[in-house]
Formats: C-alpha cells, structure tokens, sequence
C-alpha cells in the first residue's frame, strides 16, 4: 500500500524559516552584561521584520552555566539570569501576536551535576535515581570500563567517589548521561516538555538527540575507518572512533515516537540535532514515516569545506536515504564559527554573505538561520584571556571554541556595547560588527539586511523553492546549479558563484528560460552563457 501523504497543514514547517536566538548575546535589558527573555520579547518586531517564521530560543533553563545552559539544572523553570517564566509567558505571547512561532531547545540527554535528579542519583546505589544515569563498575585495574571519549576532550568516564563507580558524560565531566534504557528517565523528560507545550511553545529543538541511547554491554568503541572531522576539529581525538556504541542507538527510535506522540497532542513540531559519523544517514533515519522527528539538521554544513560539488553531495545524499523525511540546511549557529568567516574569508564582502543566504533558501528543507548572519557579522576574535567557553580553554590555540560565533548583537553604532547592554558584556562586542550594526543597516538599502528581508520575502511566493524537488547539473567550481520542480509549477533554475573571481559557463538546461525578477544578485544569461560576477547568482523561470 502506498504511505499516506502528511496534509498540508500538518508539514507547514516544511515552508518555514528557523531563526536562532541565543539569549546570552542578544539584548539585555537589566544591565547585567548577559541577554535575557525581555531582551527577546522588546527585539520581536526586528525578528519579525525578517520574514522568518520560527523562533528557536537556545535553553534559558535553570543552570550552573559551566556550558552555559547546555547543562540543565531544573527544565521547568528559567534561570533568574534571563528572567522569570512570566517573562517567557510574555514573549510566547507578543510572538504569537507577530505570527511568530516559538521553539525551545530540550537538552535530555544529559543534565548538570547539579541537577537533583543526579544529586539522588549519586547518594547511593539503591535510591530510587539510581538507575536514571549511566553508571558503571571500574575494571579489575581501576581503568573505565571502555574507551569512550568525551566530545570535550578526554574519557567520557569520570569517577565517583560516593558510590565508587564511573558514570558517563559525553560532554563536560560536570554534564552527566541520563540512562534513557529506564522509561522512567523518558517519562521525565516528556512531561518537562509537556510543561512547556502548556505554556505555549510550538515546537522543540532537540540537543544531541542521537546521544540519548548507549550500548548496555558497555562495548568499546572501533577506531574510525574515516576519521570525523564534521562535528568535531580534526585535532580532537573524539573523531578516531567509530561512535557505534556510545551514540545512535537503535532504541533511540522508539523514543522519538514516543516523543512525536505527544508533540502531536499539541500540533508542535522538533527538529533535532545529529552529530554522528554518517550524519545524513541518522538524519534520514530519524524523519522517516512521519512518527519521529519532523526534520533534523546535522553539522555537514557547518564545516570549513563549502566547494559546489562539496554542498551538492550533502543534499544528493540525504535525498537517496530520505524516506518522507526533511532536512533543515544551516550553515550557521552558536557552536561553529560563523558562516561569513568560515567559508568566505577573514575579509568576506557583503556580497558573499547575500550569496550564501540565496544558496541556502534554495535548497531543498527547512533553512535555518543564526542570529547576526543577516547582518553578515563575521566570526569575532575573542583572546585567550576574554574566552569563556570550557571547549574552546581546552583545544586552545588550534581551536579556538565558539564564543567568536556568540559575541553580542551590535544594535546600534553609536551606542555603548553597540547597544546590547547598559553594563560590561559577557563576552565583547566585536569593533568590526560596530561598523555592520542594525542601526547602519537600517538606513542602508544595499545593508546586508535589506538584501535578507527582500530576498526571504521573494521566496515565500515560490512554492518551489519551498516544496520541489531538488535536481542539480554539473558546472565548474565554484559555481553550484540546481533546479527546483514542483508540480503545476514552472520549474526553477538556480546558479550561485560561490568564488571571488566573476564566471562564465554554458547553460543548456536554462535554454529559453525568463530571467526572474526581485531576487536582488547580480547575473545574466546572454544566448545561452550564463555570466556571473564574483559572488552572483542566476534564476530563471523554465518555460
């Protein structure tokens, strides 16, 4: 039999556009150096303005902030660093109001060591938690029981003199791993997010979601075929195993069902995160037959390599595994550098960012955009002695951490900390994102602002570029070339100049193509020869 078709309104997040607030660096609104929820809610309007349609909140949760937020201490209530919940009760309010929907960030994979769940669960081997984290007996010689590595750096194992066992974080030695084998760690955790899908929240982003699950034998890790250098540097030893055992576990199937199950209930929507050595696989895995995820975006994208023919394998790939599913494309976010550095240069134009902002509303799911890249903010350089980010003090120098991607807002040039906050910030607001601030770009028709709001307003009124299948054909690098077909539809033919230098080439497939109009790059296609200055882009309407 045939699979049923999802209706309409139950994939309206297939046309959507993700917007990610991460609320330390965004605005704050009580001088206290660190954004916060009224920060959100007074800057509403501004994301709005956009054209986006979803807001993706980083956690605001309770927490002792050793991996700022990442570690939870209490789900069902806000750190009183970003407010209170009638401050989140306000902000899902005067969002809705804008049409805006709101989508949290659910860390259950693990918790912070000081969350009462472990505080329990440590006292003792025989408490009722004592079986809600991974627990384990050392080997005859002390050693951890296997050879599975932190993504931070080091054993993943970290002793415990209380009950004199190791448990398990994949992350910060202060992050410990729930034990998601015992259903009532899953109950917990879906009744934390049914509190919040009372409150309002439409959707969840789910952190680490493929880490949820670990091998109960305990088996060690094989060392990698092909070391993973995607979601981790390549001078991080995590990426010389092949994670088979401490991560993407087949039981974690289940559980996404059952977390779909009560996303239904309140019509919300999760996309999760998936850092895994063949990423695309888990991604298509994970949306398959429309009783998991909705979608789920992998750090593929997020990488140093962006050739055409490196981003066209990317999406070719997801599209053979994907049975029903959907991709969520970001090229940006609060754990890599940003997108404006990464790929273009320390000295990147504005061009480029307008570019790469096209590319990615062109391809085929859900984009997915980083607060700052509409304003073509590049990665900021935060010295030693300024980091706050654990991850980055230990690979320093080769790698530098993520506080560069999450330096404040710049609101507003003349204003002091470019108008983030009355107090010292958190971490400094960079001098070049000065010159690029909103309030210059505002002014500006040609600001890298402008070109956003222009560009994803264009797109909403091309059900292509939202619902049609992707098709790509072969063209020089840099330049990248795709078509988007839908039915009932002209299809639509797209070309991006990904390099500095301008550039020609033949283009049969457009042959008698109509130009289209709004899209705001420079490009033309003369008896058949597409010219495309440094950072262009084409589309045409096939007739």
């Amino acid at each position: 039999m045939p699979t049923p078709q999802p209706s309409a309104q139950s994939t309206w997040y297939r046309d959507a556009i993700i917007y990610q607030v991460y609320p330390r660096s965004f605005l704050d609104t009580n001088g206290d150096g660190i954004g916060d929820l009224p920060g959100i809610t007074a800057k509403l309007d501004y994301i709005a303005s956009l054209g986006v349609d979803i807001v993706w909140i980083s956690p605001y949760f309770k927490s002792p902030m050793k991996d700022f937020g990442y570690d939870v201490s209490d789900y069902c209530d806000v750190d009183p660093m970003f407010g209170t919940l009638a401050d989140f009760d306000q902000l899902v309010a005067r969002a809705h109001g804008l049409g805006l929907k709101i989508m949290i960030d659910q860390v259950m994979s693990h918790t912070a060591d000081e969350h009462a769940w472990f505080k329990e669960s440590r006292a003792s081997r025989d408490n009722p938690k004592a079986d809600w984290y991974v627990w384990a007996d050392p080997l005859p010689d002390g050693n951890p029981p296997n050879n599975w590595m932190s993504v931070f750096g080091g054993s993943s194992w970290q002793w415990d003199s209380r009950r004199r066992q190791y448990y398990m974080h994949n992350f910060l030695v202060s992050q410990p791993d729930m034990n998601f084998h015992n259903p009532e760690v899953q109950q917990a955790h879906l009744d934390c997010l049914r509190f919040w899908l009372e409150r309002g929240v439409d959707g969840v982003r789910l952190d680490a979601c493929n880490f949820h699950f670990h091998d109960t034998e305990l088996r060690s890790n094989p060392p990698a075929v092909n070391r993973d250098t995607a979601t981790v540097s390549d001078v991080n030893p995590y990426g010389m195993q092949a994670h088979v055992y401490d991560k993407s576990r087949p039981e974690n199937l289940a559980f996404l069902q059952k977390l779909r199950s009560l996303l239904n209930e309140y019509g919300a929507v999760a996309i999760g995160e998936v850092g895994a050595d063949d990423s695309l696989a888990v991604m298509a895995e994970y949306t398959a037959d429309g009783d998991k995820l909705h979608l789920a975006y992998s750090f593929n994208l997020l990488v140093p390599q962006c050739s055409a023919q490196y981003i066209r394998t990317q999406v070719e790939q997801f599209e053979a595994r994907v049975k029903g599913g959907w991709a969520s494309w970001s090229v940006g976010n609060h754990d890599v550098q940003r997108v404006a550095s990464r790929w273009g240069g320390a000295e990147a134009p504005v061009a480029f960012a307008k570019m790469i902002l096209a590319m990615q509303l062109s391809l085929k799911g859900t984009p997915c955009l980083y607060q700052g890249d509409e304003l073509a903010f590049g990665e900021a350089d935060v010295p030693f002695e300024l980091l706050q980010d654990p991850y980055g003090i230990t690979f320093w120098p080769e790698f530098k951490g993520r506080d560069g991607c999450r330096t404040p807002i710049a609101w507003d040039d003349q204003a002091p900390a470019g108008g983030f906050t009355s107090g010292k910030p958190w971490l400094p607001v960079a001098a070049p994102h000065l010159a690029k601030a909103a309030s210059l770009q505002e002014k500006d028709p040609e600001s890298a602002l402008a070109f956003a709001r222009k560009i994803i307003a264009w797109r909403r009124h091309l059900p292509q570029l939202t619902r049609g299948e992707i098709v790509f054909f072969d063209a020089p690098e840099p330049l990248l070339a795709l078509r988007r077909d839908l039915d009932g539809e002209r299809s639509i033919v797209a070309v991006f100049n990904l390099g500095g230098a301008a550039q020609s080439m033949a283009l049969p497939q457009a042959a008698g193509a109509e130009k289209m109009a709004g899209y705001g790059l420079p490009g033309e296609l003369v008896d058949g020869v597409l010219q495309l200055p440094a950072f262009g882009a084409w589309f045409g309407l096939l007739k």
